[in-house]
């Protein structure tokens, strides 16, 4: 199965006091790369948060945040009487004494002063963990639907280059053909504008003539091709991370097609062979983002 390496998962976590929510998403990665948000009570958790990722994405560059939404009403700050009548009776001194008006200001400059609000310190209760933990996985979940969506998309694309790759190397085959005759016909002219028929040895001549045709024949190169697309195309069956199968059998691919324009000797099979290089290409940059 052909799975993409982008994707995106999300989902939200309710809970007596708050709402969580999780969000995971993936991008291009040649390994695992596993960067984790969390607020300062789940902090504890993060080593955990990575297992769980690592069970179940292979590659990826992989970013998970989790935060939260406090239910109305719900606020983990107060305010600490005592520090507050203090900081108010000395400033209400010094507004006497000094003839300063004391107003609304008053109020706004006391609750910015040091410990005038007190937060209360939140601690991790394991069964909200569970529920959480439950959240993560139901975002993973989504993350890989959506890579299986997202790489079937892809295979799609994959299968049409491949095709295309295909009709451009069955058309190779009659340009091969008349080819072989031209060369031919070229060096029997040169080989006459250079020395007269007689002191021609033909036996030779045609012994040179088909060791020098058999370096350019291309019919291994061809059968290698067709057998590279058939592998790539059983390899995007399969139910694994085939990403990096992929990448190898494109580069194998790669070096007959180029083995191919160095042989053809032809202007219509170099731009048969332009044509299956840029479906190549294609290919190649799809297969970056393939799990």
């Amino acid at each position: 199965m052909l799975r993409s390496m982008t994707g995106y998962g999300k989902t939200e976590v309710s809970l007596s006091d708050k709402k969580v929510i999780i969000e995971i998403k993936s991008l291009n990665s040649k390994n695992l790369d596993t960067s984790v948000k969390v607020p300062a009570i789940y902090r504890e958790k993060e080593l955990e948060i990575r297992q769980t990722i690592s069970k179940e994405l292979e590659r990826g560059k992989i970013d998970c945040s989790f935060y939260y939404e406090l239910n109305e009403g719900v606020t983990p700050a107060f305010i600490n009487e005592e520090i507050f009548k203090s900081y108010h009776k000395s400033l209400k001194k010094l507004t006497e004494e000094t003839g300063i008006p004391a107003g609304e200001e008053m109020l706004s400059a006391i609750l910015k002063m040091p410990d005038t609000i007190k937060y209360e310190k939140l601690s991790l209760d394991e069964n909200e963990w569970e529920l959480n933990k439950q959240g993560l996985k139901e975002a993973l979940v989504q993350l890989n639907e959506f890579r299986i969506q997202e790489g079937n998309s892809m295979k799609n694309d994959l299968i049409s280059w491949l095709k295309s790759i295909e009709e451009n190397l069955s058309k190779v085959e009659p340009y091969e053909n008349e080819r072989i005759v031209r060369i031919r016909e070229r060096i029997e002219k040169n080989m006459g504008d250079l020395v007269s028929k007689e002191m021609i040895d033909k036996n030779r001549l045609e012994q040179e003539m088909i060791f020098f045709l058999e370096k350019l024949d291309i019919s291994e190169e061809k059968t290698r091709l067709g057998n590279h697309i058939r592998y790539f195309r059983e390899t995007m069956e399969l139910d694994e991370a085939i990403g990096k199968k992929l990448s190898f059998i494109s580069q194998e691919m790669g070096r007959e097609i180029n083995t191919l324009g160095s042989k053809a000797n032809d202007s219509d099979i170099q731009h048969l062979v332009v044509m299956m290089k840029d479906d190549l290409e294609k290919i190649k940059e799809q297969i970056a983002n393939i799990l």
